[in-house]
């Protein structure tokens, strides 16, 4: 199965009790996990630093989030561009239903990827 960094826009900064934001570039933070094997090593909170932009948050949280070494993203929209940035530096884009809890987001996604 392998590692995973895992980015998971987030409604708020309550790590894996929080939930999926309706929206990539202005979550309020992003719950960073890495996975091992299929099981959750490790879980940090992102702050968003483009959470407050007008225009272009989007690209800057995908540089953020590839800075970060995240190769698997969780959201429920993702626009054109960002998701265009994505694609270009390899990072797996799996749409999540908005309010579905973090927790179950990531279970579900390495489930995805292990079969």
């Amino acid at each position: 199965m392998g590692k995973f960094r895992i980015a998971v826009a987030a409604k708020g900064r309550d790590g894996l009790k929080d939930v999926v934001s309706e929206v990539f570039g202005r979550a309020k933070a992003f719950t960073l996990i890495d996975a091992e094997e299929g099981k959750i090593k490790s879980v940090k909170i992102l702050e968003n630093p483009a959470v407050s932009y007008k225009h272009g948050a989007g690209p800057i949280v995908v540089k953020m989030l590839v800075d970060s070494g995240v190769n698997m993203v969780l959201s429920a929209e993702l626009g054109p561009g960002a998701a265009s940035l994505l694609e270009q530096h390899n990072v797996v884009h799996i749409v999540v239903k908005p309010g579905t809890s973090v927790k179950e987001s990531i279970r579900n996604a390495l489930d995805k990827v292990e079969k």
